[in-house]
């Protein structure tokens, strides 16, 4: 399901059953794997992979809504496991990896890894970084 005032860029793949809320933005490029759940509010850079599962969200008390809706934003080259879960307002730096079933709880750095729950932050793996999607 695709919600209004979304804006999605060329080449984007939406698995089965996603969901995308409106007013949110996607670069180009991007894949969402089946039953990606994105909140409104979000922004998603270019050459972003988001794995199965996965859960961003954008309400950090809800149904209070005390201090507003507030989705994460992924840049450029990043990449979210499968089962991970984005909690609001949280930025995945360019070219991080956040791993399966990880809670990231803050902003996780350029080419990092968020990795646990809550997710630690650690550098990547060398071999990961010369594997990283180029723009």
């Amino acid at each position: 399901m695709i919600r209004e005032k979304t804006r999605i860029g060329n080449h984007v793949a939406i698995g089965t059953a996603t969901v995308i809320e409106g007013n949110t933005i996607i670069g180009d490029e991007v894949s969402l794997q089946s039953m990606v759940y994105i909140p409104t509010d979000t922004v998603i850079g270019n050459h972003v992979f988001i794995g199965p599962n996965a859960v961003l969200t954008n309400d950090r008390y809800p149904p209070t809504r005390i201090g507003g809706l507030q989705g994460p934003h992924i840049k450029d080259g990043a990449a979210i496991g499968a089962n991970a879960t984005l909690l609001p307002g949280v930025c995945i730096g360019e070219g991080a990896l956040v791993a399966a079933g990880a809670i990231v709880t803050r902003d996780v750095p350029a080419y990092m890894l968020a990795i646990g729950a809550p997710a630690k932050i650690t550098a990547l793996p060398s071999k990961m970084i010369g594997e990283l999607p180029k723009k």
